[in-house]
């Protein structure tokens, strides 16, 4: 992996990979950050008197409200540009994050996750943007799996964070350790020159007096965003549905140790970070689409190795294998939502499409505790996962790739001819 890191960076400039290693940066801590709930929510439950279901709901508001961050701040910079937006939101989430080490209760953590998922919303979009106008068109599939698999490192992150600070300063000294690491994230930003795509869609713009509204109206980008927000919905449920729950799982429902419990996730998000990057690079051969199909075919017999298994060494199996496909999926969609946005609104719309799927699928970890109390955690995952793979292998199906568009070389008011 690390030979063809080294062979795909070859001939990238300065700025592209500063672009790329900031994308990256900023949703690895992002990720960070989120997954920290993930871990430690039963012993924030604990502290404040909360059940697990009402708890659940820390991290449902936080996707929730993704779609607002990536608007208001997808908005902006399709008319000021990507760096400015990206510094901003960085230092906000991370604020946000950092604050939330001194939540005295469980309302105010439940604001403040709130107005994290603002942040968070607004990251990805933006860095999958500046990262793939930047990274030359041959070489997006391994970057975008590249990029997608900063979330997984995050977790991972997270993980080890945990091990070594939660025992010394518990939850809320993970929170307050969030803070740090995104600074480097902000660091690198202002070392980004803006894109040049951008600057060249603004002039184009310009002469043709044509508003990120317009461009929305046209009902080609309308019924194409219709479909990546159903799309965008079935890859976050896959996504959330086999991570969020599942150190609960391992801790509450087979009464793991939690060394024991981080341990398997340590391995399952080094087989997210394998799948995506190599799947992502697959996709410039094999394509999109068919990637994508691939990674979730793979999944469905992978489900029972994962769901209910009972023993470590076949729950770090199948974790890990049923990670390698669902991130193989994932590591194709930066990419894949970027080639398929207008030009004018690229700041916009790969980001809400994505975050309104993640609205849409906020309340999987609520569902999944709910039926994990009354069936049993297995029960929980078997019936959330293999509707979503199916879904996903569907609805992916059904749908279009412009693998390699040159961008800016479509129509301004036009969705990418597929």
């Amino acid at each position: 992996m690390f030979a063809t890191l080294t062979e795909q960076a070859r001939g990238l400039t300065a700025d592209q990979r500063n672009a790329f290693v900031a994308a990256f940066l900023g949703w690895t801590m992002d990720a960070f950050d989120y997954f920290i709930v993930v871990l430690v929510y039963s012993e924030i439950a604990a502290d404040f008197g909360v059940s697990l279901t009402k708890m659940a709901f820390v991290t449902t508001v936080t996707l929730a409200m993704r779609p607002v961050g990536a608007l208001i701040f997808g908005r902006w910079a399709d008319s000021v540009g990507r760096r400015l937006p990206l510094m901003v939101d960085v230092a906000f989430y991370s604020l946000v994050g950092f604050v939330c080490a001194f939540a005295p209760n469980f309302t105010v953590l439940l604001v403040l996750r709130l107005l994290y998922g603002i942040g968070m919303g607004g990251e990805w979009g933006l860095g999958a943007a500046l990262a793939m106008e930047k990274i030359p068109a041959e070489k997006r599939g391994f970057f975008s799996g590249l990029l997608q698999e900063g979330y997984s490192v995050g977790y991972l992150l997270a993980a080890v964070a945990f091990l070594v600070i939660n025992p010394l300063f518990g939850w809320r000294g993970l929170f307050a350790f969030s803070l740090l690491p995104a600074l480097v994230a902000l660091y690198v930003r202002a070392k980004v020159g803006e894109s040049e795509v951008w600057r060249q869609t603004r002039d184009r713009a310009r002469l043709t007096r044509t508003t990120p509204g317009q461009v929305f109206r046209n009902p080609a980008v309308l019924r194409r965003f219709g479909y990546l927000v159903a799309l965008m919905t079935a890859f976050n449920w896959m996504s959330h549905g086999t991570q969020d729950i599942y150190p609960t799982f391992l801790r509450q429902g087979l009464h793991l140790s939690v060394n024991a419990a981080i341990g398997i996730a340590v391995i399952y998000n080094i087989g997210a970070i394998i799948g995506g990057t190599l799947l992502g690079g697959y996709s410039e051969r094999l394509g999109r689409r068919r990637t994508i199909i691939l990674a979730a075919t793979i999944g469905l017999p992978v489900a029972p190795l994962f769901a209910l298994s009972a023993t470590v060494g076949w729950l770090a199996l199948g974790s890990f294998l049923m990670q390698v496909c669902v991130q193989g999926a994932w590591g194709v969609i930066p990419a894949h939502l970027t080639e398929l946005s207008p030009d004018a609104i690229r700041g916009f719309y790969p980001g809400v499409t994505y975050q309104l799927g993640n609205l849409i699928a906020a309340f999987n970890l609520p569902i999944q505790q709910r039926l994990a109390a009354s069936h049993g955690y297995p029960f929980a995952l078997i019936v959330t996962i293999v509707p979503v793979l199916i879904a996903v292998i569907v609805l992916t199906a059904i749908g279009g790739e412009a693998k390699g568009i040159r961008f800016g070389a479509q129509p301004i008011n036009q969705p990418p001819d597929l």
